[in-house]
C-alpha cells in the first residue's frame, strides 16, 4: 500500500476482535501480527520460539525475578521488550500491519499512521462465541473468559500507563455484540478511509 496503515486491536476474549483483525489484514493486503509476530522475531533474532511463546503477553512474576541497577531478570519482561522493539522497528520502517494485543496502542502512540481500537462485547454474546469455538459448557466458557481477560488486563496494565480497555487510550471502542464482527470491520474500514482522505487533503 502507498500510505502506511497500522491498526492496533485490543480486545476482550470472545469479542471477535481477533477475527476482525484477520479480515482487515486481508482486506488491505497487509500482515496480520498475532502469534506470527513471535515466529518472525524467533527467526530474525535466532531465539527459541518456545521461550517466546511461554512468556508471551504475561506480566513479570515478582516472586521469581529481581531488578538490579534498573535491569530485570524476568523473562516475561525481556520477551515483552523484544516485541515492543520489533513493533517499533516495523512502524519506523514505514510498514503497514494489523496487530492484536502486545500493548501496541501504547507502544506506538503518537505515530500518525496508527488507528487504535478496543473491541469489547456483552458477556452473553462473548460466552456463546467461546462455547461454539472451543466446544465448552456455559460455565467453562465464563471461567475461560474471566481468566483470559484477567491475564490480558494484568499484562497491559503492567507495561502501560493507560488502563486496558479505558476508552481514553484508544481512538475507538466498539461493542461487537451490537454490530457483529463484520460491522466492526466496516466501522474501522470507514475510519481508515476518512483518515486517508484527510491526509491526502493536507
Amino acid at each position: 500500500m502507498e500510505k502506511q496503515i497500522i491498526i492496533a486491536l485490543g480486545r476482550e476474549f470472545g469479542s471477535g476482535g481477533h477475527e476482525a483483525g484477520e479480515i482487515l489484514a486481508k482486506k488491505y493486503d497487509i500482515p496480520f501480527l498475532d502469534h506470527v509476530l513471535l515466529q518472525k522475531i524467533a527467526e530474525e533474532k535466532n531465539i527459541d520460539l518456545e521461550i517466546l511463546e511461554r512468556y508471551d503477553e504475561k506480566p513479570k512474576n515478582k516472586l521469581f525475578s529481581r531488578t538490579v541497577a534498573g535491569y530485570s531478570s524476568a523473562l516475561e519482561e525481556h520477551v515483552a521488550n523484544i516485541q515492543f522493539d520489533y513493533i517499533h522497528k516495523l512502524a519506523d520502517e514505514g510498514k503497514s500491519f494489523v496487530i492484536v494485543g502486545r500493548c501496541a496502542e501504547y507502544v506506538l502512540q503518537g505515530n500518525p499512521a496508527l488507528l487504535s481500537v478496543f473491541v469489547l462485547g456483552n458477556k452473553e454474546t462473548k460466552c456463546a462465541r467461546i462455547m461454539r469455538k472451543y466446544n465448552l459448557t456455559e460455565d467453562e466458557a465464563y471461567r475461560m473468559m474471566k481468566r483470559k481477560d484477567a491475564t490480558r488486563k494484568n499484562y497491559h496494565n503492567y507495561y502501560c500507563d493507560g488502563k486496558w480497555g479505558d476508552s481514553r487510550n484508544y481512538d475507538l471502542c466498539i461493542n461487537s455484540s451490537n454490530f457483529g464482527v463484520e460491522g466492526v470491520v466496516g466501522i474501522i474500514d470507514d475510519l481508515i478511509k476518512r483518515r486517508m482522505e484527510s491526509v491526502g487533503d493536507q
